[in-house]
């Protein structure tokens, strides 16, 4: 045997082949791969965010898909959402879609270890949804919606691949030793360096594009006319006690539910009111156009339907404005419309009846200024709507930009066909301020207090109830009208023990508010406030 056949095989090193730019990437593991996917879907986000904050008329892309999850809810949706969350089911609404974002990003850098391509499409359809939900905002521009799109889309796609390939195993050629237990995997520190501080820039850079897009929003700017009729609370109306709401809330206390994620950017020179449908001429007014008009004040209470028994989502403020009625007298309305239908700018619809609106009892208004200032941003500037005795989301359009005269079976207004009712008087109710619930109050002379509505009717006496016992009348606060709430007190010696205290009013019909309980859906929650508490 010669000896070349003798001698043992040289082993031939084995090198990885050249991979093209456009291959999928070496396998990953599982987690490694996730990671990729969150972080580049993060990216895409943000740049989408700082695009946004930088040139108006791109949209956010969170907060485009979010306020397509408003307008898709299911029937019941906003009751539970808003009973949890408040007045941050916004913030709420924002932090879910970001996190289901991220979850897909996820599952796209799983699918990407085996078919990036497919991953890769898949991306680009989402950026699509984000981009065809920010087109329902009236003030996104179509064009620079669509290659901000494209850049996301890029960026994602990109850091996606990259992050991808830095999760790659190390090379298993035979000239490279094996890694031992327990000593570093080079791949997997470069993947979290370089992918953390990508996600860490990501933050930041939304954090950047959400703080311009704020600043795009433009203040509420310009003196309030003088009213020709004005509005001064009479004495007594505030019984001026610790722990019990102010006759008149403030305006950054001023409770907020509404469909907006982004305030409607209204410039007021550019607004403009348009009046239509069934009347005898159609007009479109000017701001300047509605100051032409007699200016009146006057103090009403609003209540948000999803209140609950004992809930905040009510306030009284002393709105400044022009009567509705004038307005839609310049028009002229036909003996046949039923309904009246205030659109948003942002495209929300509330549907009111017209008989309601035209009953001289009340004073329904178009308002421009709340509480001496102008109207705030965030509460409708520049131009809302104000209806006594109804509950906010069948009236209280904010930003309106257009009213139209129809008939009930016509239309129905946003939150109708979720199931909540069409027409939706303010019921009556009380609420227990003082003490708060499981409070612990020291044993001697007490004063329970709270706050009771009957809009449209006015409330004729509160009653309390102490455990068991008989039911007490309540001393009032002086009514401002019976547009607002009003305040109530009563003495009590307080003993040593756990108590409950609960409470109910009456309206100035005779009409007692029930003890039965019910959900605020379809149109506003019933029963007896009731809170628990003890004495030391």
């Amino acid at each position: 045997m010669s000896d070349r056949l003798s001698q043992p095989p040289v082993p031939v090193a084995a090198t990885a082949p050249a991979r093209s730019p456009d291959e999928d990437p070496p396998k990953v593991p599982g987690r490694a791969a996730a990671f990729a996917g969150i972080v580049a879907t993060g990216a895409a986000l943000a740049a989408g965010e700082l695009l946004a904050g930088v040139t108006p008329g791109i949209p956010s892309p969170i907060l485009s898909v979010g306020r397509l999850a408003i307008d898709l809810q299911p029937p019941g949706a906003k009751e539970i959402v808003v009973s949890i969350f408040g007045t941050s089911n916004k913030l709420a609404l924002e932090i879910v879609t970001l996190l289901v974002a991220l979850a897909i990003g996820a599952g796209l850098g799983l699918l990407a270890r085996i078919r990036s391509g497919l991953a890769v499409t898949m991306f680009g359809g989402f950026v699509v949804l984000g981009v065809v939900a920010g087109l329902r905002d009236p003030e996104t521009q179509p064009t620079l919606a669509a290659l901000a799109g494209l850049a996301e889309l890029a960026l994602g796609a990109t850091a996606l691949d990259r992050l991808l390939r830095l999760a790659a195993p190390a090379s298993t050629s035979a000239d490279t030793a094996p890694r031992l237990p327990g000593s570093l995997d080079w791949s997997r520190r470069t993947l979290l360096i370089r992918g953390g501080g990508l996600a860490i820039a990501s933050v930041a850079t939304s954090a950047v594009g959400r703080f311009l897009l704020a600043r795009q929003r433009m203040p509420a700017t310009g003196p309030l006319p003088e009213p020709d009729v004005t509005a001064e609370l009479p004495p007594g109306a505030d019984l001026g006690l610790d722990e019990l709401t102010s006759i008149v809330v403030s305006n950054d206390d001023f409770y907020r539910i509404d469909t907006a994620l982004l305030v409607p950017n209204v410039d007021r020179e550019a607004w403009r009111l348009r009046i239509h449908g069934l009347v005898d001429r159609e007009v479109t007014l000017s701001y300047a156009d509605l100051l032409a008009l007699p200016v009146i004040e006057q103090y009403v209470t609003l209540a948000c339907v999803s209140n609950r028994v004992g809930g905040g989502l009510i306030g009284n403020a002393r709105w400044t404005g022009v009567r509705l009625r004038d307005v839609l007298d310049l028009a002229g309305v036909r003996a046949g419309a039923t309904q009246l239908v205030g659109r948003s700018a942002d495209g929300w619809t509330a549907g009111m009846p017209v008989a309601w609106v035209m009953d001289p009892e009340r004073e329904p208004m178009i308002a421009l200024g709340m509480n001496g200032e102008p109207l705030p941003r965030e509460h409708g500037y520049p131009a809302r709507l104000i209806v006594p005795g109804l509950y906010g989301y069948v009236s209280a359009t904010k930003w309106v930009t257009d009213l139209e005269l129809t008939t009930m079976e016509a239309f129905d207004a946003y939150w109708v066909p979720l199931g909540w009712a069409k027409e939706a008087p303010i019921l009556t109710q009380s609420r227990i301020d003082r003490p708060q619930d499981n409070a612990q109050l020291p044993a001697g002379p007490y004063t329970f207090a709270g706050v009771a509505w009957a809009m449209d009717r006015g409330v004729a006496k509160v009653e309390v109830q102490v455990d068991d016992g008989a039911w007490r009348e309540a001393t009032l606060s002086v009514p401002i009208s019976e547009a607002t709430w009003i305040q109530w007190k009563i003495d009590w010696d307080a003993v040593a023990g756990n108590h409950r205290v609960r409470v109910r009013a009456t309206d100035t019909t005779g009409e007692t508010q029930t003890e039965v309980v019910s959900r605020p859906d379809p149109d506003g929650a019933r029963g007896w406030h009731t809170i628990t508490f003890s004495v030391r």
